[in-house]
């Protein structure tokens, strides 16, 4: 069996984790080729599966995952090399290797995980894009799952402020999941790196994805989740940063939105609170520069400047609608504007970014 080969094998083998792999080897004298005959010999602690597929693989798998790694150009990275993660190799639970794609030296780099709902609000997912941002021009890396909502837009925050990203997947990395964020992945590749510990060929499954959420919280210095509801696979990821030592931080919101009650039990739980990447940096035991933050803030601050001012009805109508989602006919309450008006108003404010159409008839701000 040659390394290509006894790589994939490592790779492939259920159960097996950092610790085993690193007894096996040992067993072996660093021979990878050895590892299924000191497999079989028996005395080490090796869970069931992993020792059973050591001792007789899947020699067409096998020969598979090499010609697509060979194709695809993505690496298996052991937890016994010094390219694996050092804070993702803490855990004694962390996976015997990763299949990578883009920097494998990214993986040892800084980073924060974000995480939330796959159907934010506007403002949340208009909040995730600009902390990514903020965060990649610091020098952070930011690690989600590639998942819809709060996870693409830190992805694409971070791209857009000029930063890394790494993206875990829950399947195979040549099963982009979901499949819209195939162009998304792409680039996070070109700039960063896509993670999985799932071999090729790996569809989604539900099971996958917590297993997937244990790699961004172990490799992250911290979790700050955007938004959640109170079930929600984010404040998986968030329990799992909490219990391996990790900082956890959340963003509140208001109290009328559901997607802020999981943000809400993370913070009275000890998580903190944050209302400015300020609040993420006094925490993170992280050497960073505040220059970039401050020229991003800065230039915030003025982002509105090229946007025409508005007629004295349409402030008063953004003014009324605040920052929670409301209704035509509760904007017609608190305004006394017609109701055609106000529908007329919000799809100018819409067309300039200002507002987003919600489910159910609803209009909110967008920051």
């Amino acid at each position: 069996m040659d390394a290509s080969v006894s790589r994939a094998l490592i790779a492939r083998t259920p159960g097996l984790t950092a610790p085993a792999l690193a007894a096996l080897l040992e067993a072996a004298g660093g021979n990878l080729s050895e590892l299924p005959r000191c497999a079989r010999k028996g005395g080490l602690d090796l869970a069931p599966a992993a020792r059973s597929f050591l001792i007789a693989p899947d020699e067409r798998a096998l020969e598979r995952d090499r010609a697509w790694l060979e194709e695809s150009g993505a690496a298996i990275v052991l937890a016994t090399e010094p390219e694996y993660p050092p804070l993702l190799r803490q855990n004694p639970a962390a996976p015997a290797a990763l299949y990578v794609q883009g920097s494998v030296p990214l993986l040892s780099s800084p980073q924060l995980a974000m995480v939330g709902s796959r159907s934010p609000t506007p403002a949340g997912a208009a909040t995730a894009r600009e902390f990514a941002a903020w965060f990649a021009r610091a020098g952070l890396t930011v690690t989600s799952g590639l998942a819809l909502g709060i996870d693409a837009a830190s992805h694409e925050g971070a791209l857009r402020g000029g930063g890394a990203s790494i993206a875990v997947f829950g399947t195979g990395l040549d099963r982009v999941y979901p499949t819209v964020h195939r162009a998304l992945a792409e680039r996070i590749r070109e700039s960063g790196a896509l993670v999985s510990e799932f071999p090729p060929g790996t569809e989604p499954r539900r099971e996958n994805f917590p297993r997937r959420n244990r790699i961004i919280a172990w490799l992250s210095l911290g979790t700050l989740v955007v938004e959640a509801a109170r079930v929600s696979g984010s404040l998986i990821t968030a329990r799992l940063a909490g219990e391996a030592g990790r900082e956890v931080f959340a963003i509140p919101g208001s109290i009328h939105n559901p997607l802020s009650r999981g943000c809400h039990q993370l913070i009275r739980a000890g998580a903190k609170l944050v209302e400015e990447a300020d609040d993420v940096w006094a925490e993170l035991k992280f050497s960073f520069s505040k220059e970039p933050l401050r020229t991003a803030q800065a230039e915030s601050s003025h982002g509105g400047e090229d946007r025409p001012l508005l007629d004295k009805e349409y402030e008063m109508l953004l003014d009324a609608l605040g920052f929670e989602p409301a209704t035509i006919d509760s904007l017609v309450a608190r305004t006394e504007l017609p109701n055609e008006s106000i529908a007329s108003m919000l799809l100018i404010l819409e067309l300039e970014g200002r507002v987003a159409s919600l489910p159910g008839g609803r209009f909110g701000r967008i920051p």
